[in-house]
């Protein structure tokens, strides 16, 4: 099978979220079982068409994508004539989902069997962000929408809610099996690990628990990963006297972001929204406890015994837990518990699931175009 994959973000971009993660991840294993991927991404600062893993990334916009309104405007505007130009040599489409819209409605101007890959849902919170409908759009376009894949069920019931027609496949997102590697041992600092975006990601909660509780935790708070609001965040910590308590750390990916996870001894997510909560696996994967706000698609991956779930956004909760469970003896057993209940998240599984639902939507497609060609006129013999 030919796929043109519509994949928004780069993996090889800084700061690229778990969603390009998972794009790859699937898309590499789909290639190695004989399948032919394109993947269109925006452009970034030093970006490069090039194969990856046997997966063709071509980015596509406007000059070099420098900041994030260049890369999405230029992303926008370029991808249907990008789609026009290669549909020939394609069997299917996939369109994941981005902001701060959702779907471009892609089956309406691909004119090719088109699936929808759904990792992120949160048109209603940019709207009451950016105060544009954006929501709107979003709902829109799941309507174009007939076959989609969701990371979890959260996800996918609120598609449902939106399109009661739509055909919806869970398909989870996968451990990276490097997270496999390390020893667990119950560290010293909590770590926060993700792309730095100041309240989609509850930095800025975290920052006003930790001022709470910081004085009941020996260790430090760690927070790792890169994004458009690091200035934002170092400001927030110097403002909030946090500098002797908090470090930042950078980016981390690979055996660098496992052996921090392990190395921690507690892991903290605080996120208002996640599409599926991939640092939340892996933290467990390692055998590192997870402490994180009850919200829909993290409440489906932090299990009773390996992690703890305080009330939405209750800042007082958060410290509270994180304060409670740090001083916890026996964390050894809660991570015993995550590593179990992680292993069952495998990409290799995860992979043929979704080779499954693209045979299963090409062959949808094939039917309905089979039952609407007219039938063969007979003709009377003289």
């Amino acid at each position: 099978m030919r796929i043109l994959h519509l994949g928004f973000e780069d993996p090889r971009m800084p700061g690229a979220g778990g969603g390009s993660v998972r794009t790859h991840e699937i898309d590499r294993r789909l290639v190695a079982n004989g399948f032919e991927v394109t993947v269109l991404t925006t452009r970034y600062p030093g970006w490069q068409e090039r194969v990856q893993d046997g997966v063709h990334y071509v980015p596509i916009g406007i000059g070099a994508g420098g900041n994030r309104v260049m890369r999405l405007a230029g992303y926008v505007v370029r991808l249907p004539l990008e789609v026009w130009k290669r549909r020939a040599t394609a069997d299917l489409v996939v369109e994941d989902f981005f902001a701060p819209f959702s779907t471009m409605a892609a089956p309406l101007w691909t004119k090719k069997p088109t699936v929808g890959v759904v990792q992120w849902l949160h048109a209603k919170d940019k709207a009451r962000q950016y105060k544009v409908p954006l929501h709107w759009i979003e709902r829109l376009g799941v309507r174009r929408h007939r076959r989609t894949i969701a990371v979890s069920q959260g996800i996918a019931d609120r598609l449902i809610s939106m399109n009661p027609a739509v055909h919806v496949d869970v398909i989870g997102n996968g451990v990276d099996p490097a997270a496999w590697k390390p020893q667990p041992k119950p560290g010293r600092d909590i770590l926060c690990i993700g792309r730095l975006e100041f309240t989609g990601k509850g930095l800025d909660l975290l920052l006003e628990a930790w001022a709470k509780c910081s004085d009941r935790i020996e260790g430090k708070l760690l927070i790792a990963g890169s994004g458009p609001d690091e200035a934002k965040l170092r400001a927030a910590i110097s403002a909030a006297g946090l500098s002797d308590s908090v470090r930042l750390l950078g980016w981390l990916s690979g055996d660098a972001k496992f052996q921090a996870l392990s190395g921690a001894r507690l892991a903290v997510v605080p996120s208002r929204q996640e599409t599926f909560g991939l640092v939340a696996i892996e933290a467990l994967a390692v055998g590192t406890p997870v402490v994180a706000f009850d919200i829909p698609c993290l409440r489906e991956i932090v299990p009773s015994g390996a992690g703890w779930l305080v009330d939405a956004f209750d800042v007082d909760a958060l410290a509270n837990e994180l304060a409670d469970r740090y001083a916890q003896s026996g964390l050894e057993k809660a991570g015993e518990q995550g590593r179990a209940f992680a292993a069952g998240f495998n990409w290799d599984r995860l992979a043929d699931m979704q080779a499954d639902a693209y045979h299963a939507a090409l062959a949808e497609f094939g039917k309905e175009r089979s039952d609407t060609r007219p039938a063969p006129q007979l003709q009377s013999r003289p």
